[in-house]
Parts: structure tokens; sequence; C-alpha cells
């Protein structure tokens, strides 16, 4: 995959997530819970993966 494509996924799934969990509209407090959660702690995680591998395409 492309060095710089990694880094741009990564960051916009870093970044996507948290504002999309901080504007969440009032689905109920179960809902937003559970996505607050773990799908957003997900999506962080591959989004950090996706950028240490752009950052290591980048030196190597």
């Amino acid at each position: 995959m492309n060095k710089w494509l990694e880094l741009l996924i990564g960051l916009i799934l870093v970044i996507l997530p948290i504002v999309v969990a901080i504007n969440l509209p009032a689905w109920g407090a179960a809902a937003i819970l559970f996505l607050r959660g773990g799908i957003v702690v997900g999506v962080i995680l591959i989004g950090l993966l996706f950028l240490m591998l752009g950052i290591s395409d980048i030196k190597g």
C-alpha cells in the first residue's frame, strides 16, 4: 500500500470516530455508550496501526 495513503487512512480512522462520538445525536444512553466504547476504540486502534505502517514506510 502507498505510504501516504496509509497515513491518510490512519489519520481519518483516528480523527473521524472521535468527532462522530462527540457529536452523536441523542440515540439513547445505551447506544451512545456502546458506540463510544467498543467501536470507537477499535477504529482508533486500526487508525493507529495504519499510522505506524505509514511512518515505517517513510523511514524505510
